[in-house]
């Protein structure tokens, strides 16, 4: 379609400087309606100064010359519908063989960086599957921006400023009492409980020996705080390797502070009138009895649509989190030119004031999208999953991942949309049944790599396949496949890595109906033994829809499968 707009705009009938970015071509809803559908002629006429309908026709005119096409017919005040020729079909499928596990990647980002920063959990301790979406989600968009051109930088925000990792160091410092005979007996209230904080204690026992027993906090505390960080950041790392997901960026929240990252950002926007000394109105409601009015520094986030301008500090001259992470986004946007953050859900309430930062920071130049993703519910059987103690009262993730495998975890965190509520019970989820994306999708994968052995077996000489042979089924299973790139091209600038999942589901479901013809004619089976010319016709097909589930699969992490155990 672009190159027949340029020629349209090179031959005057449409201005030079017509914004086409609205124009899609695309499968129509209704397969009757034919292959593809255009609004061009109804998104372009207004700008030109033209009838759509006249458009349209000028527009099918073009289209019906191309030897791709074989029909075209205009649906309404302009609509333009294709129908394209079978051998155009053949040399899609061709294509596929032909670029094998690059058919789906494009450069449309190119010279484009994309910061996607995802899973960034407090180091306080292993991985749980409360972080697990998140991680997947991330890591799958991060390898699907890379598929269509852009240079893509992973990172993890440490949270290594904040009284959670003071919290742990405590932990730790009682852990390290255990570790020389001390009967440190329950656990007090609001220091961490899980058994994975023994080693580290145990480790600073063996360095230190009792050079810290009943010494002031002061002398211990931030050595306590690094070493725990340290071996937090350790576990959290070996814990997403087992999820196949390793970034490119670890940030330190501390070392972001003591760079003076803050101060730079505050005086950056204090240049620009964008952070000047105010009061906050008192809260809604009922005032609390201990309110009072104090001057703050305050982010005119009200310019950029938040409710209310934001504090950056609090009262005590420390920075507020929303001060801290500014600095950080202000730091991320210095090497990337569009940023991604992957949150969970509970932090909807603060994405409007951190757009809002980016957007005064950057000048409104970088991309920045904040992905909301729901927590999980593990199940067991219909029922919830009990909590661990040795984990600290949550389920972690390496668990999970031993019982069920890595594929299975990353394929099913994909099978809805990040901002909806998803269910993970164990049972199902490795459940044999077409009920279950991930076996199904497997499942026509094996499917398709036992047809090779099949036909070896049976002593097969297949010629080259003549594909002009391609019946009605098998083409509209080559135009399902054929919308592969599309979708990832959609799936990167919606940022929805969950479209691949979908359209691997949809793809699937179309090769098993496909098998099963054969179930009931022997005639129709891809394999068809008295049949050398039609089942190596049928067999190239099935080998391309192969490929296209190993180059989604690939996407999202995961390894496509020849056979099912």
């Amino acid at each position: 379609m672009d190159a027949l707009l340029d020629g349209m705009i090179a031959s005057g009938e449409l201005p030079a400087d017509i914004n086409r970015k609205a124009v899609t071509v695309e499968p129509p809803r209704d397969a009757s309606h034919g292959d593809l559908a255009t609004n061009a002629a109804m998104v372009l006429a207004k700008p030109a100064g033209l009838n759509p309908r006249a458009l349209a026709e000028k527009i099918a005119a073009r289209l019906d010359a191309l030897e791709e096409v074989e029909s075209v017919s205009i649906a309404g005040p302009g609509f333009i519908n294709m129908t394209l020729t079978a051998a155009t079909w053949a040399g899609e499928l061709r294509a596929i063989e032909q670029m094998g596990a690059d058919y789906g990647r494009s450069s449309s980002g190119a010279g484009v960086t994309v910061n996607v920063e995802y899973v960034s959990a407090n180091p306080t301790g292993p991985m749980h599957m409360g972080h697990c979406r998140g991680a997947v989600v991330g890591d799958a968009l991060a390898t699907l921006l890379e598929a269509v051109g852009h240079k893509v930088i992973r990172e993890y925000y440490i949270n290594d400023a904040g009284g959670q990792v003071d919290v742990l160091a405590r932990s730790a410092h009682l852990r390290y009492a255990q570790a020389l005979g001390e009967d440190i007996g329950e656990i007090p209230e609001g220091l961490y409980p899980g058994d994975y904080l023994v080693p580290v204690g145990q480790a600073l026992a063996e360095e230190y020996g009792e050079r810290f027993v009943g010494a002031p906090e002061a002398d211990w505390l931030v050595l306590f705080r690094t070493r725990a960080v340290a071996a937090m950041m350790e576990m959290i790392r070996s814990d997403l390797a087992l999820l196949g997901i390793h970034h490119d960026v670890f940030a330190s929240e501390a070392e972001l502070q003591a760079a003076k990252k803050p101060e730079a950002a505050e005086a950056w926007l204090r240049d620009h009138d964008l952070v000047y000394d105010g009061v906050l109105e008192a809260p809604k409601g009922e005032t609390p009895e201990d309110w009072e009015p104090v001057e703050l520094p305050l982010f005119r986030s009200t310019k950029f649509g938040d409710d209310q301008d934001r504090p950056i500090k609090k009262s005590n001259g420390s920075w507020t989190y929303f001060g801290a992470d500014m600095a950080y986004h202000f730091q991320k946007a210095q090497s990337a030119d569009q940023l991604i953050d992957i949150w969970g859900a509970d932090h909807a309430g603060t994405v409007k004031r951190i757009q809002a930062a980016v957007a005064a920071l950057t000048e409104g130049k970088a991309r920045f999208d904040v992905k909301l993703v729901q927590m999980v519910r593990l199940l067991r059987d219909g029922e919830p999953v009990k909590m661990s103690k040795r984990a600290g009262n949550f389920v972690t993730l390496a668990d999970v991942v031993r019982e069920v495998g890595k594929d299975v975890v990353r394929f099913t965190m994909l099978t809805r949309k990040a901002d909806a509520q998803m269910d993970f019970d164990f049972a199902k989820v490795v459940e044999a049944s077409k009920d279950n994306p991930v076996f199904y999708v497997q499942y026509a994968h094996a499917r398709i790599a036992s047809l090779g052995r099949k036909a070896a077996e049976a002593g097969m000489a297949l010629p080259a396949p003549d594909l002009s042979r391609l019946g009605t089924e098998e083409l509209a299973l080559v135009k399902l496949a054929a919308q592969y790139p599309r979708i990832i091209e959609a799936a990167a600038q919606a940022r929805e890595p969950h479209r691949i999942a979908f359209f691997l589901g949809d793809l699937a479901a179309s090769f098993h109906s496909w098998w099963n013809m054969g179930n009931d004619d022997a005639a129709r089976r891809i394999i068809v033994v008295n049949d050398a010319h039609i089942t190596a016709v049928r067999l190239f097909l099935a080998q391309q829809i192969g490929q296209i589930v190993r180059n989604g699969l690939a996407l999202m992490g995961v390894e496509a499968l020849s056979e099912l155990q």
